[in-house]
């Protein structure tokens, strides 16, 4: 039988030699890398890996990136799935708004032949899972302090004076404007504008990070409204004086605060004139200051805001 043998192995031609050669090589190998390997247990940090989520959704809670997977297997396997090789897919192309519980079985991971799962944590996914939406935001100045004495703070002009923000309707809900941090306006006595930073909730940081706003303070004299009668309205028609009718309007202004302060007399701060504009002899009356005010001075009402001439007989 033996001698049968040896005439079979002489009988085989080169080639044939050379592929039985590389088996017998690859089989040691493979021995090597599963049967001759030691057998470990390890836990493994496997990442959470999210596909398919529709753009029409987000995800609105914290979860886990990562899950603690115990295997088994030879040595050089197990190692390599801690290299980020093996990933815990989660698919969610049918998911709707809601609350998702995925359970972590041992055979919702694909490892490598030669290595078992045998535990997971933890034992499941919760995605709490809400509609994506846009929402625009007012923003709305918060102030302290007043200016100094005399002065007022007529308007704050916010740029931008809204926001869009895009995320979670749950969670966009809450919020109907944006605050900014306190703008201290004490002692102002001109206009201004500074930058300022949005007092925001952690959750809208989360959606559009600490934003900055221009804050444009309007500081103005304050004022206040005096009604002047009596004044006498001067009309001059080719050189010469004319009598009108009514002959004294009244008018409304506001003038500054500290104009008032100063006790003048309102009647000297005004003259009155009219202006035949319209050709039909009603003639519009308009008051002119008789000097140049440091603060704005308004004309706000005159009454009556026409007069006629009053034509002398012969």
């Amino acid at each position: 039988m033996s001698f049968i043998n040896f005439r079979y192995w002489l009988q085989l031609s080169p080639k044939d030699w050379v592929l039985r050669i590389i088996s017998l090589g690859l089989a040691i190998v493979l021995w090597y890398f599963v049967g001759g390997e030691d057998i470990v247990n390890k836990n493994v940090m496997v990442p959470v890996e999210v596909i398919n989520l529709p753009r029409d959704l987000v995800i609105s809670n914290q979860f886990k990136k990562e899950i603690e997977v115990s295997v088994t297997g030879p040595r050089s396997m197990v190692l390599d799935m801690g290299k980020g090789n093996v990933v815990r897919q989660v698919d969610l192309l049918e998911a709707t708004p809601g609350t998702m519980v995925l359970v972590n079985s041992n055979d919702v991971i694909q490892v490598p032949r030669g290595v078992k799962v045998l535990r997971i944590q933890p034992e499941s996914i919760i995605l709490s899972l809400d509609k994506m939406i846009q929402k625009q935001l007012e923003v709305n100045p918060v102030t302290s302090g007043t200016p100094a004495p005399d002065y007022v703070l007529k308007e704050i002009r916010m740029a931008p004076d809204s926001i869009s923000i895009t995320g979670p309707q749950t969670v966009l809900a809450q919020f109907d404007v944006l605050r900014t941090s306190v703008i201290d306006i004490q002692g102002l006595r001109e206009s201004t504008e500074i930058q300022v930073p949005l007092e925001l909730d952690p959750v809208i940081i989360d959606l559009i990070g600490e934003t900055t706003i221009t804050a444009s303070l309007d500081i103005a004299v304050e004022t206040v409204h005096k009604t002047i009668s009596g004044l006498a309205v001067e009309v001059m028609k080719n050189g010469v004086l004319q009598r009108v009718t009514p002959a004294t309007v009244v008018i409304t202004v506001a003038l500054p605060k500290t104009l008032i302060r100063d006790r003048v007399d309102l009647h000297s701060l005004f003259t009155v004139t009219a202006v035949d504009v319209q050709k039909n002899g009603k003639m519009k009356v308009k008051a002119v200051p008789t000097r140049t005010f440091t603060d704005p001075v308004q004309i706000l009402k005159i009454e009556p805001d026409t007069v006629t001439i009053i034509e002398e007989k012969l």
